[in-house]
C-alpha cells in the first residue's frame, strides 16, 4: 500500500458523527446524496464517468441511464438536485435525475441552459446568489465561488458560459463550467459547506462556522494560500476530501486516485491552518 492510499484508509476510518437520521453518501467526485426525515437531495451527481477516450476523441457526453438506474438511490422522495458548476463532472446527470424524479435543479444560468437542451426548462431554477432556498428539509445558500486555474495555474479549463443550443454534438469539453457556486447547507442542527472546486472568492465568503467541508482537494496546489484562505472563513469541525478519484474510470472498477491528488500532505497542509479540524473521507458508493 503506497503512502495515498495508506492516508486515505486512514482518513476513511475516522467516524463522522452525523446527527440521527442523516445520512451522506459519496457518490465520486464531488458527488453526493443528503438524505433526512426521507427526503434527499443531490449535489453534483455524476455516475455516467464519460472515458478519457471518448473525451480525447470528443465523442457526445450523455447520461448513461443504466449507471444512473445502478447508483442513483433516492432513499425517500428526491426534492432537489444542486450542481454547483456547469463542468460535465458535476452537471452531465443532473437532467436525467431531475426528470426521473420529477424535482427542481437548483445552479446557474448554464445549468439552466443545459435544463432547457434536455427538454426540461420547467425544472431549472437559476439561483441567486445569499438567498436561502428550502429544499425540503434543507436550507441551501449558494455563495458565488471560483474554480481553481488548472492550466498552469493561469487558465480555468473550459470556462466561459454553456451557450450550445443543441444536444447533438455536446462533447463534455462543451460543458462550460458557467458560474460557480459554493453550497452552504443546513440540516438536522448541523451545517455543510461544499465546494466543488479549489478556488473561491475571499470577499464572498462570509466567515461563518460550519460543522462540515466537503472540500474539492484537487488543484488547490494552484491556488495561492488555499487552506488559510478558505479554513479561517469555514473553521469546520471536520474536512472531508473529495474529487479526488480520477473522473474517466467507470464506477464498479477500483478506485484510483487524480495525478497529484497528495492526499498523504493533507493532514500537514490543514493542521497548519486548522488544528481542530478533523480529516474524515467516505468510501465510494461502489466500495
Amino acid at each position: 500500500m503506497n503512502d495515498e492510499s495508506a492516508a486515505l484508509r486512514e482518513f476513511e476510518a475516522a467516524p463522522l458523527a452525523l446527527p440521527t437520521g442523516l445520512e451522506l453518501e459519496w457518490l465520486g467526485v464531488s458527488g453526493y446524496r443528503m438524505t433526512y426525515e426521507g427526503q434527499t437531495i443531490f449535489i453534483d451527481p455524476y455516475v455516467s464517468r464519460v472515458s478519457l477516450k471518448s473525451f480525447l476523441l470528443r465523442r457526445d457526453a450523455m447520461p448513461d441511464a443504466a449507471m444512473i438506474e445502478r447508483y442513483i438511490k433516492p432513499h425517500g422522495e428526491v426534492v432537489g438536485v444542486i450542481v454547483g458548476h456547469t463542468h460535465f463532472d458535476h452537471a452531465i446527470d443532473a437532467p436525467a435525475i431531475a426528470k426521473r424524479f420529477g424535482c427542481k435543479v437548483y445552479g446557474s444560468a448554464s445549468m439552466a441552459q443545459l435544463m432547457k437542451l434536455h427538454g426540461a426548462p420547467e425544472l431549472a431554477v437559476n439561483v441567486e446568489p445569499g438567498r436561502v432556498y428550502e429544499i425540503g428539509p434543507f436550507r441551501t445558500t449558494f455563495i458565488r465561488s471560483a474554480h481553481s486555474k488548472l492550466i498552469l495555474g493561469r487558465k480555468i479549463p473550459f470556462d466561459g458560459e454553456l451557450t450550445c443550443d443543441d444536444l447533438h454534438g455536446l462533447t463534455a469539453g462543451g460543458y462550460k463550467c458557467g458560474q460557480v457556486w459554493g453550497v452552504r447547507i443546513e440540516v438536522a442542527g448541523v451545517s455543510f459547506y461544499h465546494q466543488g472546486s479549489a478556488d473561491l472568492l475571499d470577499d464572498e465568503l462570509p466567515a461563518q462556522p460550519v460543522d462540515y467541508f466537503l472540500a474539492g482537494v484537487a488543484g488547490r496546489e494552484v491556488t495561492p494560500n488555499y487552506w488559510e484562505r478558505v479554513l479561517k472563513k469555514l473553521d469546520p469541525k471536520f474536512v472531508v476530501p473529495t474529487h479526488y478519484d480520477n473522473f474517466f474510470k467507470p464506477l464498479g472498477t477500483p478506485e484510483a486516485l487524480v495525478a497529484r491528488s497528495k492526499l498523504a500532505q493533507l493532514p500537514d497542509e490543514i493542521h497548519a491552518v486548522s488544528r481542530d479540524a478533523t480529516i474524515a473521507a467516505l468510501r465510494r458508493t461502489d466500495a
